[in-house]
Parts: structure tokens; C-alpha cells; sequence
């Protein structure tokens, strides 16, 4: 299907383009979300008729817009939640706890903005663009984490998957254990046992 674009779609297009799509992307998408007119005789008399408004409208949306990306653009949220021991999220982050993230900044920010392609499912710093406006995209961080302190970790870049506290207190567990057992004695007991299996 033939349809002249509204407003500019990435990878498709500028405002009053004519570009050729898939029906049901066409119907289901750009026709239902107001971004496209179907490519008649009588929609592009329309379009000419409505050009200098829809320009007018795009930039005052796109001055708004660029408000909105100043707040935001570089900017870090932090989303808690539990974990493996191997930063594996028990769970996922998806774009509705970004846009929750964003709510209690006091940003919005619609689900359509938010350029994330599938869940996050691991701890650490994630970039993710937004686009606020077709032609106005910015970038942020989101900061997964099991706790305020990880995420500040992670923040000032440290690798929690290995801290160094655990490296610690695994090398202090071994030490403690070679104390507690007698490697040889060990051996002695073990030895008896293979011969009683084979008995019976």
C-alpha cells in the first residue's frame, strides 16, 4: 500500500513522502496512529491543502520536545531488583519500569519513546535511547541493581560480579577449612569403602 507519510518515521521517511508499506503496517500502524494518509488523488490534494500547518504543528512539537530531551538526555535512573549471585535478574526491566522510573523524577515519557528492543535481564548499566520526537532522539542510562549501594557501585564502575570483599572471604573459607581437616586422615577413611562396595 502507497501512503504519504504525516510526519517523519525512522526508516521510513520524511513528512509528505510517499512510500510504499506493507498493508497490515500500513493499517494497523501508521493509518490507526494518525502518521500517514492513504496515497489517493484526493489525500494528496488534502495533504498539500494541510502541509503548512502539519510543518507548523512538527515545530512546535519539536521545540517542546527538545525541553523534554534537555531534562533527560545523559541521564542515569536506577531500577532495583533481585538477583542471582551472577546478575541474573529474577525477572526482567521492562519499558514500564523505565517510564515508572522516569514518573517519579517527575518526567513522561510514552511507551512508544522508549527505543528498548527486548527486556533487561541482567544487573549493570544499560543504554537505551528515546526518541521524544521523530526527529529529536536521546540517550540514557538505566542502572539495574539489587540495592541503592550496588547501583552506586556500579555507578562509579566497579564490577560487582567479582568484588573483591568475596574473592576475600573465599580465600579466609579455604584457609579456615585446610585447618579443620587433615588432607591424609581424609584419605585413610576413604580408602575401606570402595573395598565394601565390592564385598556385597
Amino acid at each position: 500500500m502507497e501512503v504519504i507519510l504525516l510526519e517523519r518515521v525512522a526508516k521510513l521517511g520524511q513528512m509528505g513522502e510517499v512510500v510504499r508499506v506493507k498493508d497490515g503496517f500500513a493499517r494497523n500502524f501508521l493509518l490507526k496512529r494518525g502518521k500517514a494518509l492513504r496515497a489517493t488523488a484526493d489525500n494528496r490534494a488534502k495533504f498539500d491543502g494541510m502541509k503548512a500547518e502539519l510543518e507548523a504543528r512538527n515545530l512546535q512539537a519539536k521545540g517542546e520536545a527538545s525541553k523534554v530531551a534537555e531534562k533527560i538526555d545523559g541521564r542515569n535512573v536506577v531500577v532495583l531488583r533481585q538477583a542471582s549471585e551472577t546478575g541474573q535478574l529474577f525477572g526482567s526491566v521492562t519499558v514500564r519500569d523505565i517510564i515508572a522510573s522516569f514518573e517519579a523524577d517527575k518526567v513522561t515519557i510514552s511507551r512508544s519513546q522508549i527505543m528498548l528492543d527486548a527486556p533487561i535481564k541482567t544487573i549493570g548499566k544499560h543504554n537505551i535511547a528515546i526518541a521524544v520526537h521523530p526527529e529529536v532522539e536521546v540517550s540514557v542510562t538505566v542502572t539495574v541493581a539489587r540495592s541503592a549501594d550496588e547501583a552506586e557501585r556500579i555507578n562509579r564502575g566497579e564490577d560487582i560480579s567479582t568484588r573483591q570483599e568475596d574473592q576475600d572471604a573465599a580465600a579466609e573459607a579455604l584457609a579456615a577449612a585446610g585447618e579443620f581437616f587433615d588432607p591424609e586422615a581424609r584419605r585413610d577413611e576413604e580408602e575401606p569403602q570402595p573395598e565394601t562396595a565390592t564385598e556385597k
